[in-house]
């Protein structure tokens, strides 16, 4: 079983920037795919960002490509999402989210993730 547990979210004002932190435990933290999802209020959850086991490939949705940067250090099993120009359209619930899986595709759908952390609010003022 793996436990998740995100930090760092909060409110900022458009234009600002945020860092979000995802720490592991239960498991290998390097034996994981690792993603960020968000949910807005009266919305799907979507895909944000997903990095592979050892960080060396990293995927974005289109809306934040450019702004933000998902990376990881597996030495302290954690996973970073920094935030940039951030638009109140990026207001939302973040999840963390481990793909257990020997899978060797980093997915972007999150019927692929096995564990979800219990998420961090992120509120962009206009």
């Amino acid at each position: 079983q793996v436990q998740l547990v995100e930090s760092g979210g909060g409110l900022v004002q458009a234009g600002g920037s945020l860092r979000l932190s995802c720490a592991a435990s239960g498991r290998t933290f390097s034996s994981l795919i690792m993603g960020w999802f968000r949910q807005a209020p009266g919305k799907e959850r979507e895909f944000v960002a997903a990095i592979s086991r050892n960080g060396g490939s990293t995927y974005y949705a289109n809306s934040v490509k450019g702004r933000f940067t998902i990376s990881r250090t597996n030495a302290k099993s954690t996973v970073y999402l920094q935030m940039s120009s951030l638009k109140p359209e990026d207001t939302a619930v973040y999840y963390c989210a481990a793909d257990g899986s020997w899978r060797t595709v980093v997915a972007a759908t999150s019927a692929e993730y096995d564990y979800w952390g219990q998420g961090t609010q992120v509120t962009v003022s206009s």
